[in-house]
Order: structure tokens, then C-alpha cells, then sequence
């Protein structure tokens, strides 16, 4: 084998060494964002629901307290007319 043959595999071999190399560590990398991005997406998420049953249990018991205003507004009514 020739000497210019051997230098040549020698260096394509260790490009291809450096290439994977950084290939892993971009794919690390990327994993790892992407790990972080999905758990500040999962917190939102949380906190939103969170809000959002709050938010359901107020608009489930607003009719009752409008009804119970209703109610009170007719007593004061029936009150004022006694006097």
C-alpha cells in the first residue's frame, strides 16, 4: 500500500471520528433542551388547569349566589314597603 493511501485513510478516519463525536454532543445537547422545554410546557400546563378548575368551580356557583340576591332584594323590598 502506498504511502499517500495510508495518510489518506488514516486522516478520513479520524474525520469520521471527529464528525460522530460531534454529532453525539449535538444530539446530547439537543435532548437536553428539548428535556427542559417539555418540563416548562408540562408546569404550564399544570398551572393552567389549576386556574382553569378555579375558574369552573366560581362560574358553577355564581347562579347561586344571583339567585340569593335575588332573594335578598325581594325581602329588602318586602321591608321597605312594611315601613
Amino acid at each position: 500500500m502506498s504511502e499517500a493511501v495510508l495518510v489518506a485513510l488514516i486522516t478520513g478516519g479520524l474525520s469520521l471520528v471527529g464528525v460522530v463525536a460531534t454529532c453525539l454532543a449535538t444530539s446530547k445537547r439537543s435532548e437536553n433542551a428539548m428535556r427542559i422545554s417539555q418540563a416548562v410546557i408540562d408546569t404550564k400546563i399544570e398551572e393552567l388547569t389549576r386556574e382553569v378548575r378555579l375558574h369552573n368551580g366560581f362560574a358553577q356557583r355564581m347562579p347561586v349566589v344571583e339567585e340569593q340576591i335575588k332573594v335578598i332584594n325581594h325581602r329588602l323590598t318586602d321591608l321597605e314597603r312594611e315601613e
